[in-house]
């Protein structure tokens, strides 16, 4: 019996809606994330991108448990002396919390050229409203 080896050309991209509401954002991430990078389906193979498009929404109403909105915070460098820029998870999610749902979900995907590609097809938005109704997206249960 020989390995099954998905081909590029061969992969068959699904579209699926994440509800985010009232669900831990960690764990709204990284079933983004096994979407993405196509570890749900049966012909999964490590070196073809073969994930599917994620729409995920309600960003704004994700959870943060224990006391992450006030100990946790999102952390970059310019590349400046001096240049470490904190920024809080509480003002995060107020301000953009599709930035803090797609950092999530960005550190869950492989930093490869294939983890790049995946995250292209994932969207976030912070309500129910998107603008995707066309590609006729199934809901994921989480």
């Amino acid at each position: 019996m020989s390995t099954f080896m998905e081909k590029p050309k061969a992969v068959v991209r699904k579209w699926y809606i994440l509800d985010a509401a009232g669900k831990p954002l960690g764990r709204t991430a990284a079933q983004a994330a096994v979407l993405l990078r196509g570890k749900h389906k049966p012909t999964f193979t490590p070196n073809v991108d073969c994930g599917d498009h994620v729409i995920v929404i309600n960003a704004a109403q994700a959870v943060l448990t224990g006391k992450k909105l006030d100990q946790k915070f999102y952390r970059h460098h310019t590349g400046w002396f001096g240049g470490l820029k904190e920024v809080k998870y509480g003002t995060l999610m107020q301000e953009n919390p599709e930035r803090a749902m797609m950092l999530a979900i960005k550190g869950m995907i492989p930093d490869t050229t294939i983890g790049r590609k995946a995250l292209t097809r994932c969207r976030v938005y912070k309500d129910a409203n998107h603008n995707h109704a066309a590609q006729k997206p199934e809901a994921w249960k989480l």
